[in-house]
């Protein structure tokens, strides 16, 4: 049984919209892939403004933005398949960007209408993956550790660098994921201060200094004691860590903030005795974030190719539509709190 899937993922960090072709392949109930086509398209500063500002959007703006943004995939999708003379494309997947995350308050908004995908490109398309699970008492994610399970059950963990890090990892049987904290969300802001989309390589915070009063209010905030399943949104970053992250220079604080998520990604390896972790995302790049957290920890960091560095979210969530189309679960409720596992997304 063979799939071809297109999976589109927009990151909080506003890096850009990561799009992967891929083919899934299930033999004697295992699942393996091959990534084909991948590509980031950086977002227009028109779009970055729209997107980072749609959280202050009135209902009917955001309700506007949901289409405009819907279109915006559309055809950014049609470009990708005219460029690439992809054909035989079973369905495309799409996370869409996220706006809100509440799962406290039983909402979740991925903008991004999968109807306006479907309009311009004629394949069935997979949308709105985080929703059903907030219903369900979830925390609509990490919804990639289906994705972990079944295609790269060889590593102790997997971790994500975005904006966010999380992980999972198999737990006395059971697969649990959790966010860790903010990464690249917060790095990304203050290196904007040097006019850089990000800190490449960490090169300003390995030249600043961390300030260690901050430090220790970073890590004694509240969420860090709490147990899993949990997960951040952008508004938790404003309640909790832009208030405190004042009176420093932007190299200091990048310095100490980078400490922070060592750190913190460290003492979850620590505690649940990692060995081997898969590492993917745009902060695996950051290389004086790796020394730090091999500083606090023992673990072997596995590096992998850089197609899955990139892509490897875009490619899970292009396997979650393949599984949503086959009527399999997609979202595991070890990973998310959801009282049961289930599989999840609409369907145009």
């Amino acid at each position: 049984m063979t799939f071809h899937a297109i999976g589109l993922m927009s990151g909080t960090s506003l890096d850009g919209l990561d799009i992967c072709f891929a083919k899934f392949t299930k033999e004697n109930s295992r699942w393996s892939f091959e990534i084909l086509k991948a590509e980031t398209l950086s977002y227009s500063q028109i779009w970055e403004e729209k997107l980072k500002n749609s959280i202050h959007f009135n209902s009917e703006d955001l309700l506007a933005l949901n289409s405009e943004y819907g279109f915006y995939l559309g055809e950014k999708t049609k470009e990708f398949i005219e460029k690439y003379s992809l054909k035989n494309i079973d369905l495309i997947a799409s996370h869409g960007h996220t706006v809100f995350h509440q799962p406290h308050r039983k909402f979740t908004l991925q903008i991004g209408d999968g109807r306006a995908i479907k309009i311009i490109n004629q394949i069935p398309v997979v949308y709105d993956f985080r929703s059903q699970d907030v219903l369900m008492n979830g925390n609509g994610a990490p919804l990639v550790p289906i994705g972990d399970e079944l295609l790269f059950s060889e590593f102790d963990a997997c971790l994500n660098l975005g904006g966010f890090s999380n992980i999972s990892f198999n737990k006395e049987g059971k697969r649990i994921a959790f966010d860790i904290c903010p990464v690249n969300i917060v790095l990304n802001k203050f290196a904007k201060t040097f006019n850089k989309n990000y800190d490449e390589n960490g090169d300003f915070a390995r030249n600043g200094i961390a300030n260690q009063p901050l430090l220790s209010s970073l890590n004694s905030i509240k969420f860090y004691q709490e147990s899993p399943p949990k997960s951040l949104g952008i508004e938790w970053v404003n309640e909790n860590i832009s208030p405190i992250l004042k009176e420093e220079s932007a190299e200091n604080i990048l310095a100490t903030f980078t400490e922070h998520a060592a750190f913190q990604i460290a003492k979850i390896f620590n505690e649940n005795k990692l060995k081997r972790v898969l590492f993917t995302g745009g902060g695996t790049y950051n290389n004086y974030l790796l020394g730090r957290i091999k500083h606090y920890s023992e673990t072997e960091i596995i590096l992998p190719k850089s197609e899955l560095i990139d892509f490897k979210e875009a490619l899970l969530f292009a396997f979650m539509g393949v599984l949503r189309i086959n009527t399999e679960n997609n979202i595991l409720a070890s990973a998310t709190g959801s009282f049961q596992n289930h599989s999840s997304g609409l369907i145009v």
